[in-house]
């Protein structure tokens, strides 16, 4: 574990919080993220995966969706995230896409593992070749497939990230 400051503390207890009180409500999932700048709370959510039937509804991802809207960009550079639990894989992605600064956690992947929460096996499928995975993913490249990569390089209005 690090050694924090007080600020730090409350933004992590905060996060906590949020875990707890979706549990108690029976809204969700014991997840919670805080997005921080400048020592400003940017952006809070907790876990609605059950209530939005969304897969993708961790805290993360919509703690990350809401402070974007918020800033009016899509990277939170100069911006910190708290969270309860070590992120999963998809919200890892999410945070690396959003370009945060730094991310604190307080449970792992283990303490989530022994929740109910094991997603040890996304990791694995991660690293196996994609013809091994346990979901089929093939590839299908009909003519021209690259025309909208190529239409995107010759952009004049295209952004990058």
């Amino acid at each position: 574990m690090t050694t924090s400051t007080n600020g730090e503390i409350k933004f992590m207890q905060m996060a906590l919080d949020l875990a707890t009180n979706n549990v108690t409500s029976g809204a969700g999932g014991p997840f919670g993220t805080v997005i921080v700048r400048n020592g400003e709370v940017i952006a809070s959510a907790a876990n609605r995966v059950t209530t939005d039937h969304d897969p993708t509804a961790h805290a993360e991802v919509i703690a990350i969706r809401e402070a974007c809207k918020k800033l009016g960009t899509f990277q939170l550079t100069g911006c910190t995230l708290y969270t309860s639990c070590e992120p999963c894989p998809m919200c890892l992605g999410a945070i690396y896409w959003a370009r945060l600064d730094q991310v604190f956690f307080a449970n792992t992947q283990r303490d989530a593992a022994e929740a109910g929460f094991d997603d040890s096996f996304i990791y694995r499928e991660i690293e196996r070749p994609m013809e091994q995975r346990s979901i089929p993913m093939l590839r299908l490249a009909p003519e021209n497939f690259i025309a909208c990569f190529d239409r995107w390089r010759e952009s004049s209005a295209r952004v990058d990230y």
